[in-house]
């Protein structure tokens, strides 16, 4: 039996489409299982960040950055549960000083935006500093430690949430006091 070109042409077409296909879907949930993997080894000093769309892939090797296709709120939600049931971290909250001050006008929708993001942290402290200097302070840390960055589908400026992971079962109260014992 002779297949026509174009025939071959349409199913090999159809074959890459459908294994792109699949393959995205899997990636699509490639974050959690990065996620999962690498949270237990991570450990105080170490950052993951739900990042917006436009979030710059940058260089340093420490720095992992995926892109998970998903929405903003779902992979914040998913990342602080996350490091809620690990024991061994705690998440300390940055955010861009910037998102203050964005306006509805200049970006609709960031209002909106906004609060779901103060709903989400649930009343968590907040460490606000501009959005270069918490990108100077990944790349530092990243010479030295690991930084997970998940690129979300949102399109609403300064409005990455940037996790420092601290120790879980040990204070900066009790590391002072340690040192005070130490006679540093």
């Amino acid at each position: 039996m002779k297949l026509s070109k174009s025939l071959l042409v349409r199913c090999a077409a159809s074959a890459v489409l459908f294994f792109t296909t699949i393959c995205a879907a899997q990636a699509a949930d490639g974050w959690r299982e990065t996620l999962a993997t690498e949270l237990p080894r991570m450990g105080h000093r170490n950052f993951i960040v739900v990042a917006d769309s436009a979030y710059p892939l940058q260089s340093a090797p420490g720095i992992t950055t995926l892109a998970t296709g998903a929405g903003h709120l779902e992979v914040l939600g998913a990342v602080l549960e996350a490091v809620e049931a690990a024991e061994h971290v705690q998440a300390v909250i940055h955010l861009d000083k910037e998102l203050a001050f964005v306006t509805e006008e200049a970006a609709p929708g960031i209002t909106e935006l906004r609060d779901a993001l103060g709903a989400a942290l649930g009343g968590a402290a907040v460490v606000t500093l501009p959005h270069m200097d918490i990108i100077h302070k990944l790349d530092e840390s990243a010479g030295l430690f690991n930084v997970l960055i998940l690129k979300t589908d949102l399109t609403l400026p300064y409005t990455s949430v940037f996790i420092e992971l601290d120790c879980g079962y040990w204070s900066a109260e009790k590391e002072a006091e340690l040192r005070r014992a130490m006679g540093e």
